[in-house]
């Protein structure tokens, strides 16, 4: 088993919009010009709720990392508080590969993105965007809005109605943004109401830290809108898609068939649910095969040593 590699972690702000994103820096100890990936979460989540485990090990692999958190939420700039917009959202996504490029401590020129879940479907998209990077992995990704809506149920979606109409009007009037859950049981008006989702959320949030579980429902209409699976077919770099075949928020059947359109494509499949992905045996499967691929891909990138004088030093 090779050496784990010691690593710093800086904590960093980037511009994006208006306003700034907080995230982590971790730079493997000693390494000249690392590959960095790029870490996003899912709905509403904060980079507090385990993308840290993710980044400690990849930075232990040799990669540096990026984990960072979307306006509006966390310790992120942007008012209102809990505005989930998929646009700056994806602008934020811009502004972290802006940022990683032009640091001097990691190869600019080896960039690959990692997102979970709603982060999953933000990865598709930005890979689709992004043609200069090596990589990409959508961990049980969000692909479809619709097929997650009636995964959610037709009783569960229309229970949203009433909080998307005081929302609409708040906005109107430019007054607070009325919200709604995150996460709750069966049953209840939320985005993700499954069995699992509530406690899955719960046991990402670490001790003495504080988790605000709502987001204003006037993104919901987007929600159901979304569909970036539809665009992995428009993905020309290597992909990697870990998907949950027990998968209660990202419905299985439908990310397998956009996934399979991905021209370099890979497709890992795990028996392991949705919230499942972040924890225990789950994420050590997890982890191990996302080294592996991104390794395989930031070793067949071109280095700085192997670029043109010019362009090595331009950074």
């Amino acid at each position: 088993m090779a050496a784990e590699q010691p690593f710093t972690r800086q904590d960093v702000y980037f511009s994006s919009g208006d306003n700034t994103c907080a995230a982590w820096l971790y730079l493997p100890t000693g390494v000249a010009a690392p590959p960095v990936v790029v870490l996003g979460h899912g709905l509403g989540a904060t980079r507090e709720m385990r993308l840290d485990a993710f980044a400690e090990r990849f930075a232990k692999a040799g990669i540096a990392c990026l984990a960072f958190t979307y306006r509006h939420f966390g310790d992120s700039g942007g008012a209102p508080r809990q505005l989930l917009s998929i646009k700056k959202q994806l602008v934020d996504w811009d502004a972290a590969i802006d940022y990683v490029k032009a640091r001097r401590d990691v190869d600019g020129a080896r960039v690959a993105v990692w997102g979970s879940s709603f982060g999953g479907g933000h990865a598709i998209t930005v890979a689709s965007r992004h043609s200069e990077l090596c990589a990409a992995v959508a961990q049980c990704p969000f692909t479809d809005g619709l097929a997650s809506a009636l995964a959610l149920g037709p009783v569960a979606s229309l229970e949203l109605a009433p909080f998307l109409v005081r929302d609409l009007a708040a906005k109107v009037r430019g007054k607070a943004p009325v919200t709604i859950p995150l996460a709750a049981p069966p049953g209840s008006p939320a985005l993700m109401n499954a069995p699992d989702a509530l406690p899955g959320y719960q046991a990402l949030i670490p001790a003495g830290t504080t988790f605000v579980n709502e987001a204003a429902a006037r993104v919901i209409p987007t929600i159901a809108g979304y569909r970036p699976g539809r665009v992995a077919r428009k993905v020309t770099i290597p992909i990697l898609f870990c998907v949950s075949n027990t998968d209660t928020v990202t419905p299985p059947a439908q990310t397998l068939r956009y996934a399979r359109t991905a021209p370099r494509g890979e497709i890992k499949r795990y028996d392991a649910g949705h919230f499942d992905f972040y924890l225990g045996d789950a994420f050590e499967a997890l982890v191990s095969d996302q080294i592996e691929f991104l390794t395989r891909q930031f070793a067949s990138a071109p280095t700085p040593s192997t670029l043109e004088p010019d362009r090595a030093t331009s950074r």
